[in-house]
């Protein structure tokens, strides 16, 4: 715990001073994305690797987030330090009005209904066009207005911090889920549902606190991405979000807090490397990933805790003195 703690700050304070250091609007660019996807995978991590449900449809926060802070913006014409939190606010609520149906389900039910709900939002996005502009989206969605006399590299800066600071807020909010008893209580029905409703621990109480928390915090990741690509469209209801969310989880390693920020981390960047191959560029990320669920079926994060239980183990057994026959 303390030291999971401890790397989580080291990491966090190594992104602010790599902040001050990029001066590239490229670079820059990465790194805003990834930290909005570590934002989406550590949010995802909560149901998938403490609550142990497979969920497809996390998209539909993502969205809501993204469509209220964008509709709150231009219609409204509320700043960006309110659609954010707004958007946070009522994904979670959707969040919970979608997990209260859901999470009673169990197994392929589970994902295939949460994967229908996104698919119904997408939809509506879609086909509301007085609300949401159908296809063609809702563009120019504003920005802060002390932005406008900035240079580009600035404004990417400030983009930066402000993911970086949702992103600290997501680490922060999931380690005092985690390490709480309702996190503990979760991680028991992860293990074994019928045993911990034996002990009194309600599943879907405990499913609905982890699911709410996770809405809530992909819906304000929503709302920052409608402010910084100052674009929403039905899009960011589809599958590859979902996809990218789910590959850095299980790369990363689902049950750790630092698994999702590394599968984050890798991910994006493996992506980016990869669009110099073109054509071959799914190919060869899908081989990628697919080596390391084979070889490291606990992502990577999974693969050093079980080496460093490894030498602990070594240590204390040559440590051991020999039992005297």
């Amino acid at each position: 715990m303390k030291i999971e703690r401890n790397v989580l700050f080291v990491v966090l304070a190594l992104a602010v001073v790599l902040g001050a250091a990029l001066r590239d609007q490229y670079l820059l660019h990465i790194a805003v994305m990834v930290l909005f996807y570590a934002v989406l995978a550590t949010s995802l991590n909560l149901l998938v690797g403490y609550v142990g449900e497979f969920s497809l449809g996390h998209t539909a926060f993502l969205g809501v987030g993204a469509y209220t802070a964008a509709l709150c913006a231009t219609h409204l014409g509320w700043p960006m330090w309110i659609t954010i939190p707004a958007g946070g606010i009522v994904a979670g609520i959707t969040g919970l009005l979608i997990g209260a149906i859901t999470l009673r389900l169990q197994g392929p039910f589970f994902v295939i209904v949460t994967l229908a709900f996104a698919e119904v939002l997408r939809l509506t996005a879609n086909n509301w066009i007085a609300l949401t502009n159908g296809p063609m989206g809702l563009a120019g969605i504003p920005q802060p207005a002390w932005l406008a006399g900035g240079s580009p590299t600035e404004i990417k800066l400030f983009y930066y911090y402000v993911a970086l600071l949702l992103l600290a807020v997501a680490v922060y909010l999931s380690y005092r889920f985690v390490y709480s008893n309702a996190g503990r209580a979760a991680v028991a029905v992860r293990e074994n549902r019928y045993v911990a409703q034996s002990i009194g621990i309600r599943p879907l109480a405990y499913g609905l606190t982890a699911l709410g928390l996770g809405a809530v915090l992909t819906g304000m990741a929503g709302g920052f991405y409608a402010h910084y690509i100052s674009f929403v469209g039905p899009e960011v209801f589809g599958f590859p979000f979902m996809l990218s969310m789910i590959i850095m989880v299980l790369v990363g390693g689902k049950g750790t807090l630092l698994g999702p920020l590394l599968g984050a981390l890798l991910v994006t960047f493996l992506e980016e490397y990869l669009r110099e191959a073109k054509e071959l560029r799914l190919s060869i990320f899908g081989l990628a990933v697919m080596a390391v669920v084979l070889f490291m079926p606990r992502g990577l994060m999974g693969f050093l805790l079980r080496r460093r239980e490894q030498r602990a183990e070594a240590v204390a057994g040559i440590a051991r003195p020999e039992s005297v026959a």
